[in-house]
């Protein structure tokens, strides 16, 4: 059957799909101000900018006649159907976010403890110190430092207090990690 005469619809069978979520079921979302504010701002970005620019350059290509052959109208509609689901994406992530802000901790009298939010100074067996920073999901950065609170690490981290060891299962067998500092200050939005 030629082309020109097949139905043409806006959903491919991969539309249905969603970014996978590393949020386990039935956790709460939480997040910092940064993160939120980040999210906030790119959904924003896409609404207010980027697919509107992309319906106008659409809608010019359909209007050239012939789609089947048209690349701007072929791209555009798959590079639409892409905003269009990152949007998805991002309005229920912010819908179920919880905004947790790492800087109030400090007036809550547990800032020896480690919460969500917190920045951790750590040292391993060896004397190799660094240090990590328990986000959201949605804001994890390794080279920065920044991991998951659903992490392995932060799940081992949680809650100890400075001067702690904590245990941490890796894949070459228990690694045992010293707390050396814990601070929770504003995390900036950028990420």
């Amino acid at each position: 059957m030629n082309k020109a005469f097949t139905r043409e619809t806006d959903s491919d069978a991969d539309d249905d799909l969603e970014p996978s979520s590393p949020l386990p079921a039935g956790t709460r979302n939480y997040m910092t101000p940064g993160g939120f504010a980040r999210l906030s701002s790119e959904l924003d970005h896409l609404v207010k900018k980027e697919r509107p620019e992309l319906v106008a350059t659409v809608a010019w290509a359909a209007s050239n006649g012939d789609r089947s052959e048209n690349g701007d109208y072929l791209y555009g509609k798959k590079r639409l159907r892409e905003i269009d689901r990152r949007i998805r994406f991002l309005i229920k992530r912010l819908d179920l976010a919880e905004v947790v802000d790492p800087a109030a901790r400090r007036h809550e009298g547990d800032e020896d403890r480690v919460f969500f939010g917190a920045t951790v100074r750590i040292a391993d067996g060896r004397g190799d110190a660094r240090e990590v920073v328990i986000v959201g999901v949605d804001e994890i950065d390794p080279p920065r430092g920044h991991i998951s609170w659903v992490s392995p690490m932060a799940r081992a981290l949680l809650k100890a207090r400075v001067g702690d060891t904590v245990a941490l299962q890796t894949p070459a067998g228990v690694q045992e990690i010293d707390i050396v500092d814990v601070c929770y200050k504003a995390l900036p939005a950028s990420g």
